[in-house]
C-alpha cells in the first residue's frame, strides 16, 4: 500500500452531555489511590500531591477539558503550551491510524526512510523561513535542544575550528530536563538537583525588565544593556571558544518574558560579529503561538538553527525536531558520518500526525487568524481588564501567549516577598474554578489553543480575572 495522504473531512465532535459517562471504569478515588501508589509526576512534590490527589482529566473537547468528577475546565494553557489547534481533531486521530495500519514504525538508520518523514520534511521546508530546508528529528524539546548541541560542534569541526565549544545561555531560560537541556536552562532550582552538568555551557543574565531593571532605565535601554552582555562574556571567553548562544525568543517557563525591541537586534549583531551561531529554541514559541509561524519571526532576527516540537504534532503524539540553516545544513551532509540518532527519529506516524497537523494550521488559517483577529483580541481584553488591577503590574505578550506579573505595588515595580507563594495561591484560585493557568513564579501565564473564539476568550479572561481578585483579596488588598 502507498503512503495515503488525502484530505479526511473534518466533523467536529459532539462534547460530552452534561454528566455522561466517560471511558473511565473506575472511581475517582480508585485512580487518585492507584495514581499515588505508582506513578511519580513531573516537577511535582508528590508527597503534598498524594496528600491532597490528583485531578483525574478523562475528556477534551476544542479548548476544554472534562475531570473524572464533570466538571468543564477551560485549558489556559493548550495543555503545555502545545495543542495547538484544539482537542478533538479527528484529521490527526484519523492520520495516526491509518499510519499505524500502514507503517507502524520502522527507523531511518540503515540507509532507509519513508513517506511520512519525507512528506513532513518538505512540508516543513514550505513554512519555515526561506534558509531551513533540512530537519533532524527527535521526540521532544528536550532533545531536540541536546541535538542542537551535537550539530553546533560538529558544524565547528567542519570548519576546523575545533575550539568553539562554549555555548551561552541565559539565567532562567528553559531548555529542557535532560542533562543537556537542564544545563543549557539557567534555573537554579534544575540545576540545585542535577550536579551532573554538561561541561561549556555558561550563562548571562536574562532581559526581564519588570523584575531587574534599574528606575532610571526603559525597557528599551534595559534590553540593549542586557543584550551586550553577551558581546561581554564573548569576550571573556574568547570569541575562538565560543560556538552558539541559545534564547528562546520569549521566555516561556521563565514567565513569558518579552524582550524589548531593542535586545534581539543587539545579540543578532554581535553573534555576527564574532562568528557565533545563534539558536532559536522554538519549542514553545513556534507553529504560530505569537502570529507568525516563529517566534524568530515576530522578534525580527534571523537564527542559525531552530529548535521545536509541542506545536509541531498540536501535542497529539511526541515529537521533535531542529532545523538547520543552509550553510550548516551543507556542512554537516559533506562531511561524513554525523553520529547522532534516536530509535524514534522521524517516527512515521509522529510524522503523519504532524503532517495533518501542519496542513490544518495552514489550510484552515489558524496562524493567520491569531495575528490579525483573535490574538489582538487577547491582548487588548487583558490590557483592558486588568489595565489598573491593584496587584497587576505588567501584562506581556503577543498572540496567544501571555504573562501577567503579580506585584504588591505595580507602578513601582515592587514584587511580593513571598511571590512564588502568592502566585501557587492564584493558581489554585484558577484551578478551584475550572481555569487553567499557569504560575511561574510570581508571574501568570496563559497560553490557550489557537483555535480558541472570542466567546471563550470572553470567558477564559473573566475567569482569570476572578482568580486575581481572589488572590488580591486573600492578601487583603484592594
Amino acid at each position: 500500500m502507498s503512503y495515503r495522504t488525502e484530505e479526511v473531512a473534518y466533523v467536529q465532535p459532539a462534547e460530552p452531555a452534561a454528566g455522561a459517562r466517560t471511558a473511565q471504569q473506575r472511581t475517582t478515588a480508585e485512580y487518585r489511590a492507584l495514581d499515588a501508589a505508582h506513578h511519580i509526576h513531573p516537577f511535582s512534590d508528590m508527597g503534598a500531591l498524594n496528600r491532597s490527589g490528583s485531578r483525574v482529566i478523562v475528556k477534551a473537547h476544542g479548548v476544554y477539558l472534562w475531570d473524572s468528577e464533570g466538571n468543564k475546565i477551560i485549558d489556559g494553557m493548550a495543555g503545555l503550551w502545545c495543542v495547538n489547534v484544539g482537542y478533538g481533531r479527528k484529521e490527526l486521530a484519523n492520520a495516526a491510524y491509518r499510519q499505524m495500519e500502514e507503517l507502524p514504525y520502522y527507523n531511518t538508520f540503515f540507509k532507509t526512510t519513508h513517506p511520512p518523514v519525507i512528506e513532513l520534511s518538505a512540508l516543513l521546508a514550505e513554512l519555515a523561513p526561506e534558509p531551513f530546508n533540512h530537519f533532524f528529528y527527535c521526540n521532544s524539546g528536550s532533545e531536540a535542544n541536546d541535538t542542537v548541541l551535537r550539530i553546533v560542534h560538529r558544524y565547528w569541526a567542519t570548519q576546523g575550528k575545533h575550539s568553539k565549544k562554549v555555548v551561552i545561555s541565559r539565567k532562567n531560560g528553559y531548555h529542557g530536563s535532560t542533562i543537556a537541556g537542564g544545563t543549557l536552562g539557567g534555573m537554579g532550582y534544575v540545576h540545585e538537583q542535577m550536579p551532573s552538568k554538561v561541561e561549556n555551557i555558561v550563562h548571562i543574565d536574562q532581559p526581564y525588565f519588570f523584575g531587574e531593571a534599574n528606575s532610571s532605565q526603559t525597557p528599551e535601554e534595559f534590553a540593549l544593556a542586557r543584550a551586550q552582555q553577551l558581546e561581554m562574556k564573548i569576550r571573556e571567553i574568547g570569541a575562538h571558544n565560543v560556538a552558539a548562544f541559545i534564547g528562546e525568543p520569549f521566555q516561556g517557563a521563565g514567565g513569558v518574558i518579552f524582550p524589548a525591541s531593542t535586545y534581539w537586534p543587539e545579540i543578532e549583531r554581535i553573534c555576527r560579529k564574532y562568528d557565533v551561531l545563534l539558536v532559536a529554541d522554538e519549542v514553545i514559541g513556534g507553529f504560530g503561538r505569537t502570529g507568525e509561524w516563529f517566534a524568530h519571526q515576530h522578534f525580527g532576527f534571523r537564527p542559525d538553527l531552530i529548535t521545536m516540537a509541542k506545536g509541531l504534532t498540536s501535542g497529539y503524539v511526541p515529537m521533535g525536531a531542529v532545523g538547520l540553516h543552509d550553510r550548516i545544513a551543507k556542512a554537516i551532509i559533506e562531511n561524513g558520518e554525523f553520529n547522532h540518532g534516536l530509535t524514534y527519529s522521524g517516527h512515521p506516524v509522529a510524522a503523519a500526525v504532524a503532517v495533518a497537523n501542519l496542513k490544518l494550521l495552514r489550510d484552515e488559517k489558524i496562524v493567520e487568524r491569531v495575528k490579525t483577529d483573535t490574538g489582538p483580541y487577547f491582548q487588548k481584553k487583558l490590557r483592558d481588564t486588568f489595565a489598573r488591577h491593584p496587584i497587576v503590574g505588567e501584562i506581556a505578550g503577543a498572540g496567544l501567549v501571555a504573562g501577567l506579573q503579580l506585584a504588591e505595588e505595580p507602578a513601582s515595580r515592587k514584587r511580593f516577598a513571598n511571590g512564588v507563594d502568592v502566585g501557587g495561591v492564584c493558581r489554585d484560585f484558577c484551578f478551584n474554578g475550572n481555569l487553567i493557568m499557569r504560575a511561574s513564579g510570581d508571574r501568570m501565564l496563559l497560553s490557550p489553543p489557537l483555535v480558541i473564539s472570542k466567546q471563550e476568550i470572553d470567558e477564559l479572561v473573566s475567569k482569570a480575572k476572578n482568580a486575581i481578585d481572589a488572590t488580591a483579596t486573600q492578601l487583603g488588598i484592594s
